[in-house]
């Protein structure tokens, strides 16, 4: 039994098996991994306090832009050729790995000597030096899954997905316990993303020998050519996720961005479940766009209810609760979390189904459009935050997220209808109505004093009840 479950977990064997065995490392990696970090994002925030932990969230939304503008696609490429030609796996890599050093060099450079002069938050621009050591160990460590993903071992991802993680919780733990600084938290993801590189170094020790003898100079400018519409679509995807929090560094205090960070970082971790379930869903629908529409159609209004299914409950559950669920992860000095939280949620609505949405663009080879609406949308996002934000704070920056998000995503809904005219809006009435009945007894339960865990435990199976109660074909 243990030879067998080793076979399926690490050996590649059949067609299904490999994707079963790749879902579940993702899964392991990406799920797994963001729910042990909660525990040292939640302590953190509430040891150091709005401000500092403002600064540190500041501190890291830059090295999530830079991440993707020191990249460029490549790691993407080196990922796609790998697969088509597995003999050239050795000159890829040690090529793009020299690219991706020299891109490194000058993200750093900007992050270091340019980011200082685009913030008055000073706590910020002492954290600036030492995450600059987390863009270079994390930017290596991602692009040493290139080749797990073209060589479908899946496992290597998740392993080292799973083992960062932890170690950013315990060096965290360690450090802010002696020291509970920003400085100290932003050490302990030094150490814990130079171990995760030091991990897929020695995962890719094959491909590290030899590195400058397989550097192959005629390929430097094919990579860099085809790369660039990877570089687009990423760069605007960084641009609407990180937009929020750096606007609010140059145009608030510090301690807005705490709040506002605190109030994004629960609904990020909820973005992740559509996106799983849509890259499960892609296969499908690559094998049945413009071979199989009416079948494809049928497929995408079944998995568009099951995401609406879930976000409906979640979203207007999680807005009756959010004073509650602030109070519980972050304290009493977040409380000013509360409203951003319960408007942020509201974006579950949007976000659950597009992410099935945009990736029915994919499939039907439509990405051009994608990254023109995508391009809108993040344009639209800086506007409405230069005009919200001065005005209304870190309220004016969530109604900015909200109004970017429904531009954005209305468009490609559009798109999809008219790609393959799908109905779902008229089809989710029992959705609608056993959201309501279980929204009633949240209110109920939280105006009896309810312990809120209780509240959301009671609510959940009274919430399917009321569907299978209905008839709710999709429960079968």
């Amino acid at each position: 039994m243990i030879a067998n479950l080793k076979n399926l977990l690490f050996e590649n064997q059949s067609f299904n098996q490999k994707i079963a065995k790749n879902t579940f490392w993702l899964f392991l990696g990406q799920i797994s991994g963001k729910l042990i970090r909660i525990a040292i994002i939640v302590y953190a925030a509430r040891i150091l306090g709005p401000a500092s932990w403002g600064a540190f969230s500041y501190a890291m939304s830059l090295v999530a832009f830079m991440t993707i503008f020191s990249d460029v696609g490549v790691s993407a490429i080196v990922t796609r050729e790998v697969s088509k030609s597995p003999e050239n796996s050795k000159a890829y890599f040690s090529t793009a790995f020299f690219i991706k050093i020299f891109l490194l060099l000058i993200g750093v450079g900007l992050m270091v000597f340019g980011a200082p002069y685009l913030t008055n938050i000073k706590e910020a621009k002492t954290l600036i030096p030492l995450i600059a050591f987390v863009l270079i160990f994390d930017s290596l460590r991602n692009f040493g899954f290139t080749l797990s993903r073209a060589e479908e071992k899946m496992q290597w991802e998740g392993i080292n997905e799973f083992l960062t993680n932890i170690a950013i919780v315990v060096f965290g733990f360690i450090l802010l316990t002696k020291s509970p600084t920003s400085e100290s938290l932003a050490t302990s993801y030094i150490f814990a993303t130079g171990f995760g590189f030091l991990i897929i170094t020695w995962q890719l020790r094959y491909y590290f020998r030899n590195l400058l003898t397989h550097f192959d100079l005629s390929l430097v400018k094919k990579i860099l050519s085809a790369a660039w519409p990877f570089a687009l679509f990423s760069s605007i995807g960084a641009i609407m996720l990180n937009t929020d929090m750096l606007m609010l560094g140059w145009l608030r205090p510090v301690e807005e961005v705490g709040f506002y960070s605190a109030a994004q970082r629960p609904i990020q971790l909820l973005y992740v479940l559509p996106s799983l379930f849509a890259v499960s869903l892609f296969p499908t629908f690559s094998k049945l766009a413009n071979k199989n529409n009416d079948e494809y159609r049928k497929i995408l209004e079944k998995s568009l209810k099951i995401s609406l299914l879930v976000a409906l409950p979640v979203a207007i559950g999680g807005i009756i609760l959010g004073d509650q669920l602030i109070n519980l992860l972050f304290g009493d000095a977040y409380l000013s979390s509360i409203r951003v939280f319960q408007i942020l949620l509201a974006t579950i609505l949007i976000i659950f189904p597009s992410a099935i949405i945009n990736n029915s663009i994919f499939a039907y080879n439509e990405q051009k459009s994608f990254i023109t609406f995508s391009s809108f949308g993040a344009v639209g996002n800086i506007l409405f935050n230069f005009l919200l934000i001065p005005y209304w704070g870190i309220i004016g920056c969530a109604i900015s997220t909200i109004l970017t998000q429904l531009t954005a995503n209305s468009l490609m809904w559009i798109k999809m209808k008219k790609i393959n005219n799908f109905i779902i809006l008229s089809k989710i009435n029992k959705a609608v109505i056993s959201s309501i009945l279980m929204s009633l007894l949240v209110i109920i339960l939280k105006e009896l004093g309810i312990n809120v865990i209780i509240n959301i435990l009671i609510a959940i199976p009274v919430y399917w009840a009321s569907l299978k109660f209905l008839n709710e074909e999709m429960i079968k």
